[in-house]
């Protein structure tokens, strides 16, 4: 640092321009040469500085005579002539010591770059950001609040006038290298501590940090044209005269509306202008309840009359839908961008009240469009997530949601955050809902620049999102836009928030609004005339009315004209499926040969692989020598099928590429060269569809909404997260319960989205055995006390989402390739097994998979007791792991043809039909469902009334398992195996029910 003032300083005294040479110990100053490197100077200074000899003699005298203090112009010299040592030592003695100033010079220079530094820093903290003008920041700045009093940099009042030579890491001085202290204090005043504010120092880039200083410290860049302003104007009047409009016209009902933050929409619209000017074609957008309905009718520009429509309490919902709050549907659209002059289509996702957990999910439509379009550099496809303050600053997600930004299988190549900053919550103060000075401060974990701005000045909250949007366009890193507002009324026009907030509302009652504030400004500057701006406001207000008009001859809500990512050509025109069959899931030996291959090879020359994973595939190979296959080998024979057959196949969740149990290894490392790697999955075929296999981040709620919006782009495709164990994704509940579980009823919303979540008691303690089973089934919308009227692809329809738990590898294989052949879709939770994953008697033949097998729903007995139903004495029902220790059980006591064992796979939609076969089949048998599971958790609570329906309750349905418990497991390996064996010898005691009723 202090070199570089030297040099600052020794520049400063140049009275002439220097060449661009080498450095050189015989290149001398030369003064009648020009084009001026302050590069060379440097480089030379510091040869000087090492050892005077390092430069010619002219140099050393120029050096010694500028740090002496020298005033400009006498500190060159011409080169002495070659005479003696002693005059030449005179003459160089002449003009050192001439100024004994230097120190101060020095330490003045270093002072004003601090000084700027300081501003670039921290400026935004007394930067005019609050339009209430009430706030207090969490930070006071002392060298700010008393620049000169403190004597922090040694500055003084006397120093104003004096004029000082600009840092390289500015850009206040425009084409000045030098400026009067007083003119560089305005300057950065000017840049820094007005209607905006701007956090970007943090960043670890030399030039995203130059980029943005010139952004803003540039004089004069802040400029608009008068179309600019008036279009500014414009919007202003549309997005204040829309919330008026509804305000009077429905008075008493909650519509969380923009008042107070009037300007968010010039904001999107600005983003969005810019952004399609850069070539961008679709943007989607994720938003929480306020100003939605504004967004929907001014940014998306859904029609106004199907908004008005909503407000009719008469109105009835038709499809599926179930006719969510209008503040929560979505909606896409593809228009004309007049700045542009380009189609852009917007899309808007529907969401539930849990605030930002739409965040995640956008971000996963995102990417899948970018993937399925090839944008491999977001340049066509990008995000606009708008939050509220309370909520960015509180909610886990929203980190979740940044840490993802710069992973290579999830990043969406920048995404625009707008924050909606009330500077409240629902009723709670900043200082009660947060630990630091902003809500967005977690930006900062991904060098993410972040411009607080006034959201009162309309023509900065302009510049600042046009500088958003070319940030996006040019890094293609996330960037939050801060939008410091209040909110006119209570946290809903219902609402009452003198309650809490008495002296904010106080002042918010007195603030003239935005847009009467800028039409005088724009007035008194002569852009528009009073009649111009009344003209606007009555155009806009009869736009309003005649849609307003032609709403009341709605009669009822097409959920569908509301869908956030339509399926074109999957349905037909009435959005029902054309068939409701199902094909054969079933492929070809070929094929599975082929597949079988491939997944027991290393597709790749040279490629050393580790030896334990040599005798992996060697294992492989046998299997498909033998025409069997384990879980591993069916989940490949799946997955390559369907990539043969052109199905996008992605698979994600943490540690899937090898996966947790060490059984997938889809992804193969080279021993010997790092990074290197190769996913046989990927040479199947020369024309298969990509298979997308990725590692993610320990997260759950985050990865798992991620992966659920991009299930949600495309029908043709196959997404699976798999939870590294599935107790974990109790951490994701809210993604499974707002938006899997039922987003289809609330929004018209199919999806195909996978779930694989291990399952299985095997001592391994409680946080390891369970996937809840009882949550997921208690969600399900079949009713337990009706017996269906159609079943397999009927019932599957019907369903909010199907629930197996497959026991065999020819299952998961079969149920995997459903989810593409069915003519819908639907979520799919899959109850992956551990210990089976390598049980001897978990194989399945190539023959359960050839052509003309399907999804077995139910595993039928098929030894002894089959043979002779009548002789049955009990049949047991149970799903899972525990279907193999039963069989084994029953083989050690020899009561193959006494005992029945029915293994049921899918239990939601819960097969009926052929439960119903098998009790009528066993007619003299006790029935009884096993489980391993707690009696209060797993499936007894759900698959006891249904088994009652289905045998019309003639029977006593007994339970054996564990007794009821608050955990799901013991973490004692021992007494796990005596339960294990308590429930067994339950199962099959034939004597353990007589008696009871």
């Amino acid at each position: 640092m202090l070199c570089h003032i030297f040099s600052l300083t020794i520049l400063s005294r140049l009275p002439f321009s220097l060449p661009v040479r080498c450095l050189s110990t015989s290149v001398a100053a030369e003064p009648f040469l020009n084009g001026t490197s302050s590069n060379y100077v440097e480089e030379m200074y510091y040869a000087w500085l090492e050892n005077p000899r390092n430069v010619h003699k002219s140099w050393d005298i120029f050096f010694r005579n500028a740090n002496a203090g020298a005033v400009p112009g006498a500190a060159y010299q011409s080169p002495p002539p070659l005479l003696g040592p002693s005059e030449g030592t005179a003459s160089i003695q002449g003009l050192v010591g001439a100024q004994p100033n230097v120190e101060k010079l020095v330490k003045d220079h270093l002072a004003v770059q601090s000084l700027i530094r300081a501003y670039q820093v921290r400026g935004h903290h007394i930067a005019k950001l609050d339009p209430l003008g009430i706030s207090c920041c969490l930070f006071v700045l002392p060298f700010f609040m008393s620049l000169f009093s403190t004597g922090l940099y040694g500055l003084a009042e006397s120093d104003l006038d004096k004029v000082f030579r600009l840092p390289t890491t500015t850009f206040i001085g425009g084409n000045e290298t030098t400026l009067p202290l007083r003119e560089i204090i305005r300057r950065l005043e000017t840049a820094y501590c007005q209607h905006i504010g701007v956090e970007f120092m943090f960043i670890n880039d030399v030039e995203q940090c130059k980029w943005i200083r010139q952004k803003f410290e540039t004089p004069g860049i802040m400029q608009f044209t008068l179309e600019e302003k008036r279009t500014l104007l414009s919007r202003m009047i549309r997005s204040t005269r829309f919330e008026e409009f509804l305000q009077r016209k429905w008075s008493s009902e909650k519509r969380f509306g923009l008042e107070g933050c009037e300007s968010l929409i010039p904001a999107l619209k600005t983003v969005i202008d810019k952004s399609s000017q850069s070539g961008v074609e679709s943007v989607i957008m994720g938003m929480s309840h306020r100003g939605r309905l504004n967004v929907l009718a001014n940014v998306i520009r859904k029609d106004l009359e199907q908004i008005f429509c909503q407000f009719d309490s008469k109105l009835e919902a038709v499809d599926e839908g179930s006719g969510d709050v209008k503040y929560h549907l979505g909606m896409y659209h593809r228009r004309m961008n007049r700045v542009s002059d380009r189609y852009i289509t917007m899309s808007l996702m529907a969401n539930p009240s849990h605030l930002e957990a739409v965040d995640p999910v956008v971000q996963g439509k995102t990417k899948a469009e970018q993937f399925y379009s090839g944008d491999t550099e977001g340049k066509k496809v990008m995000s606009i997530l708008l939050h509220g303050d309370a909520a960015f600053a509180g909610q886990g997600i929203v980190y979740e949601t940044f840490h993802l930004s710069d992973l290579p299988s999830y990043t969406t190549h920048g995404t625009i955050h707008v924050v909606v900053n009330n500077q409240i919550g629902f009723t709670t103060d900043p200082r009660m809902a947060r630990s630091s000075p902003y809500p967005t401060d977690i930006a900062r974990v991904v060098n993410a620049p972040i411009f607080h701005v006034n959201a009162d000045d309309p023509e900065a909250v302009m510049y600042v999102c046009n500088v958003a949007a070319e940030w996006r366009n040019t890094f293609h890193k996330d960037v939050v836009v801060d939008l410091v507002c209040y909110r006119r009324n209570g946290h809903n026009e219902m609402d009452e928030p003198m309650f809490t907030q008495p002296l904010m509302y106080k002042q918010i009652k007195k603030q003239k609004g935005v847009l009467q504030k800028f039409a005088e400004k724009l007035i008194a500057e002569g852009v528009v005339t009073t009649q111009y701006y009344q003209e606007e406001v009555v155009r806009y207000d009869k736009i309003c009315e005649d849609a307003y008009s032609r709403s009341k001859d709605e009669k009822i809500l097409h959920i569908k004209h509301w869908l956030d990512s339509p399926w074109p050509d999957f349905f037909t025109l009435e959005g029902q499926p054309k068939t409701m069959s199902c094909p054969s899931t079933g492929i070809s030996e070929d094929d599975l040969s082929h597949i079988g291959s491939i997944a027991a090879s290393v597709p790749v020359e040279d490629f050393t692989i580790h030896g334990g994973l040599s005798r992996i595939l060697k294992g492989r190979a046998n299997m498909v020598g033998q025409r069997v296959c384990d879980w591993a080998l069916g989940e490949y024979m799946a997955f390559g099928s369907l990539l043969k057959d052109g199905v996008h196949v992605r698979l994600s969740g943490q540690d899937v590429e090898r996966g947790t149990f060490s059984h997938r290894h889809h992804v193969l490392h080279d021993q010997n060269v790092d990074k290197r790697t190769c996913i046989p999955m990927n040479h199947i075929s020369p024309d298969q569809a990509p298979y997308t296999v990725c590692n993610s981040s320990l997260s759950e709620y985050g990865v798992l909404g991620f992966e659920l919006g991009f299930a949600m782009a495309s029908p043709n495709a196959l997404v699976l997260w798999e939870a590294q164990f599935g107790d974990f994704h109790n951490t994701a509940q809210c993604i499974i319960d707002q938006f899997i579980s039922s987003g289809q009823a609330k929004w018209v919303r199919q999806n195909g989205i996978v779930l694989l979540l291990p399952h299985g008691m095997e001592g391994m303690g409680p946080e390891h055995s369970s996937a809840r089973p009882e949550r997921f089934l208690q969600m399900c919308n079949d009713d337990p006390d009706v017996f269906p009227v159609n079943f397999a692809v009927h019932q599957l329809h019907d369903c909010n989402w199907i629930v197996v738990n497959c026991s065999t590898p020819a299952n998961y294989f079969h149920v995997l390739r459903r989810q593409i052949l069915l003519p819908f879709r639907k979520p799919l939770i899959v109850f992956t097994p551990k210990s089976l994953l390598r049980h001897p008697e978990a194989k399945s033949s190539f023959d359960d998979m050839l052509p003309g097998t399907h999804f077995k729903r139910i595993i039928l007995d098929d030894g002894p007791a089959a043979k002779n139903p009548e002789k049955v004495k009990r049949v047991v029902f149970c799903s899972g792991k525990v279907y193999y220790e039963l069989i084994r059980e029953r083989r050690n006591r020899n009561m193959d043809a006494a005992v029945a064992v029915v293994c049921i796979e899918q239990l939601s939609p819960f097969p009926f039909d052929l439960i119903k076969l098998e009790a009528d089949r066993y007619l003299n048998a006790d029935l009884v469902w096993c489980q391993e599971e707690h009696k209060n958790q797993g499936y007894y609570d759900y698959v006891k009334p249904r088994l009652r329906t289905t045998i019309n309750r003639t029977r006593p349905i007994w339970y054996v398992g564990r007794d009821s418990a608050a955990a799901p497991a013991t973490g004692n390996k021992h007494t796990h195996l005596v339960e294990l064996q308590r429930l067994l010898d339950t199962a099959f005691d034939l004597n353990a029910f007589s008696g009871k009723c």
